[in-house]
C-alpha cells in the first residue's frame, strides 16, 4: 500500500503538471488519464489472479512489483512526453500498481494460523492503511521540496522493491507451498 493510495491521491497533480508544463498544451486530459489509470487496475486484478493460479503468488506478486516500482522509476522520465508514452507508462503503472492486492490478503489466509487469519488480516490492513496515510501527506511535501512533481513518484519505488525481495524470499521457504495451491 506505500505507492498504490499515494499514487492515487496525487496522479492527477502530476499530470496536470506535466500536461501543462510539458507544452503539449493537453492538460484537460489530465483527469481523463487519472481516471483511465485507476480504472485499469480492474484489468489488473484479474491479471494477478490469473497469473498467481499459473505461475504462483509470490512469482505474480513480485513480478507485479517490479513492474510497479519500474513505472515509479520511469515517470519522472516522461514527464514533458510524448503524451503517448506518459499515457502508456501511466496506464501500465495503473494496471500493476494494484495486481498485487489481492495477492497478499490471500498469502495471509493460506499462511497464517487458522484461528487467527481475521486478526491477521485486520493488522495487515490496518498496517498497511497506516503507512498509506502517512505517504498520502508526505507526497506533496516532496514534490515542494523537489520545486515540481517530475521526480516525486521515486520515492514510491522503495515500496515495491522491498516487497518484491520480501516475496521472492518468501517464494523460497518451505512454508512457500501452502502458497496458491502449492504453486508458490
Amino acid at each position: 500500500m506505500w505507492e498504490l493510495y499515494a499514487m492515487w491521491a496525487w496522479l492527477l497533480a502530476y499530470l496536470t503538471a506535466a500536461l501543462g508544463d510539458g507544452g503539449t498544451g493537453m492538460s484537460h486530459e489530465a483527469s481523463l488519464l487519472t481516471f483511465i489509470a485507476v480504472a485499469s487496475g480492474v484489468a489488473g486484478c484479474f491479471a494477478g489472479g490469473v497469473l498467481s493460479d499459473r505461475f504462483g503468488r509470490t512469482a505474480t506478486t513480485a513480478g507485479m512489483m517490479i513492474v510497479s516500482g519500474i513505472c515509479a522509476l520511469l515517470i519522472g522520465f516522461v514527464f514533458d512526453g510524448p503524451f503517448w508514452l506518459l499515457a502508456l507508462v501511466v496506464i501500465v503503472w495503473g494496471i500493476s500498481i494494484i495486481g498485487d492486492s489481492a495477492q497478499f490478503s490471500a498469502a495471509v489466509t493460506e499462511l497464517a494460523d487458522r484461528n487467527y487469519i481475521g486478526t491477521a488480516l485486520s493488522l495487515q490492513m490496518g498496517m498497511g492503511f497506516a503507512l498509506t496515510i502517512f505517504m498520502i501527506w508526505l507526497m506533496p511535501h516532496i514534490a515542494a521540496l523537489l520545486g515540481g512533481w517530475r521526480w516525486t513518484f521515486v520515492l514510491l519505488a522503495v515500496g515495491p522493491a522491498f516487497g518484491a525481495a520480501s516475496m521472492l524470499i518468501l517464494r523460497r521457504r518451505p512454508e512457500a507451498a501452502r502458497l496458491a495451491g502449492g504453486r508458490r
